[in-house]
């Protein structure tokens, strides 16, 4: 069973399009799995503890958990309307999991990894943490980036995060915990320094925020919303589930071949907290989750921000624009683990030209010419003319650099390879042009083949197009009346998918232009 779960959302306001991104991407990366023939658990969800539940509640003037519930509600509506099909859905306030964390906190204790101790310092409110001098910006200050920092003495309890650190530089040295892009395995490695140093407050007082999992052996302190948070990865995995829960079978999923995560919450809180406390509760080396960290999507350069302003709301572009127009430019408009600008004029060119004019026109060129000049039927397509071995050999390259760049994640490759196959029957066609070749009789046994190449490239196109665009597929695959490819494997994948004397459909403009209203200005 391939596992990918991504980072649990935080639903302190609306859905941006890093977390559309973020979905899109796993769910993409789970249907491909599924198109190779395996199966596939992709688990995802919300992390609804933590101070800024309870400060957005108070200012709104509500119930954190009637907050809690609201702001769920719309995540759960954006995936549903992205096409986002997760198998399994977290909520951290959930009895299940809670009983989980209390359990593995009742064994930290136990087994003496954690303890009870003052502190005195500085905590960053945004970031729900304490910081030290090594947080400090070159002028000595704390930066925005911490947001409101307040000095605080308390008691907590805190997780022996140091007594692991020789350990998770030698897991991730060797790639027992992969991280990928590789560029990032660097920078966790000096990061690690500095989780030698200092151990994790694991707690907060419930006098000053109860908004959390209660701790079992001290019911005056909640458990810190990152540890509670982190371990809905095995949790809702199954892990220490109860008799007839429904959760999967933990052996089955664990460890997470794809854990997807932002760049921003690589270190410390996935890179070195996670393994951190994964090694504390027994898991080995080897059963270490592999890291798939992706970049921001910024807006002229800025990262997103409630403070600037700046944020995309993706349902708004799903409904202006289409579910594939957004799902198409996220996945293809970004490579894996680096940043990428928002452009909505980008958006639209993308999808105009590499789905409108170019694979859409092929399709609808391949089915009109095909009902128009050989009665919707499909001919021979195992020909030894030159021009179509050079077509069954573009369409075989193409796949193979599809499968390569989908089995490293990178699926924005993935599609340029999808795109150079396009590019090369659009030219087939203009090279041949049936369209005044069938003005001659006797050529017209070479139109059919001509045309039967670019239909049966459109089906192979179709099936490689689904991890991205199901909905697309499937309109693809109904035009060429081949319905039941939608449940072929890429095992299954060869020339021939339409054999001769097949009848296809009619056509219908599968990815119509978006035409933007231009202002009288303009």
């Amino acid at each position: 069973m391939f596992f990918i779960t991504t980072a649990i959302d935080y639903p302190n306001g609306k859905p941006h399009i890093g977390h559309a991104y973020e979905k899109i991407l796993a769910d993409v990366l789970t249907r491909y799995r599924r198109l190779k023939g395996e199966e596939a658990y992709f688990l995802t969800g919300v992390d609804q503890h933590g101070q800024k539940m309870v400060k957005t509640a108070e200012a709104e003037g509500v119930n954190v958990a009637t907050l809690t519930k609201r702001n769920t509600k719309v995540f759960l509506k954006l995936w549903e309307k992205l096409d986002v099909s997760y198998d399994g859905w977290a909520e951290t306030t959930d009895a299940r999991h809670q009983a989980c964390v209390q359990a593995i906190l009742t064994e930290l204790e136990e087994k003496g990894s954690l303890y009870k101790k003052s502190y005195a310092g500085y905590y960053s409110v945004r970031q729900e943490q304490y910081l030290t001098d090594r947080d400090r910006n070159e002028d000595g200050e704390f930066g925005p980036e911490w947001g409101e920092v307040e000095e605080r003495e308390e008691e907590n309890w805190y997780f022996k995060l140091s007594a692991h650190a020789t350990w998770l530089k030698s897991t991730i040295e060797s790639d027992a915990l992969k991280i990928i892009p590789e560029f990032r395995k660097t920078e966790v490695l000096n990061a690690i320094e500095r989780a030698s140093e200092t151990d994790l407050c694991i707690s907060r007082p419930k006098e000053r925020m109860s908004w959390g999992i209660p701790l079992p052996f001290d019911p005056e302190f909640v458990t810190y919303v990152w540890f509670d948070a982190l371990i809905n990865y095995i949790s809702f995995a199954g892990y220490r589930k109860s008799d007839g829960s429904d959760f999967p079978e933990f052996d089955t999923l664990w460890p997470a071949d794809l854990q997807i995560i932002g760049k921003d919450i690589l270190v410390p809180a996935h890179a070195i907290y996670w393994p951190c406390m994964l090694h504390a509760m027994g898991f080995e080396a080897d059963e270490m989750p592999t890291l798939l960290v992706h970049g921001f999507w910024n807006v002229r350069g800025d990262k997103m921000s409630k403070s600037l302003g700046n944020i995309i709301d993706p349902a708004e572009l799903a409904d202006k624009f289409g579910v594939d127009t957004l799902r198409y430019y996220l996945c293809r408009d970004i490579h894996s683990g680096k940043d990428s600008d928002f452009d909505p004029e980008r958006l639209v060119m993308l999808f105009n030209t590499e789905l409108a004019n170019d694979l859409g026109n092929l399709l609808n060129r391949s089915i009109n010419m095909t009902k128009g000049f050989c009665n919707s039927t499909i001919s021979s397509t195992d020909t030894d003319n030159e021009e179509d071995r050079a077509l069954r050999e573009s369409l075989a390259q193409s796949t193979e650099a599809y499968i390569k760049a989908m089995n490293h994640c990178e699926v924005s490759v993935a599609l340029q390879a999808i795109n150079d196959h396009v590019t090369h029957c659009n030219g087939y066609l203009e090279r041949h042009k049936p369209w005044e070749m069938k003005k001659d009789e006797t050529q017209l046994p070479r139109v059919g083949e001509i045309l039967s190449h670019t239909a049966e490239s459109c089906a192979h196109l179709a099936l490689l197009l689904s991890p991205i665009l199901p909905a697309a597929a499937e309109k693809i695959f109904s035009q060429l009346k081949k319905e039941k490819l939608n449940k072929m494997t890429l095992n299954e994948l060869q020339w021939g998918l339409l054999e001769a004397g097949h009848q296809t459909g009619k056509p219908k403009p599968v990815f119509p232009r978006i035409q933007i209203e231009k202002k009288e200005s303009d």
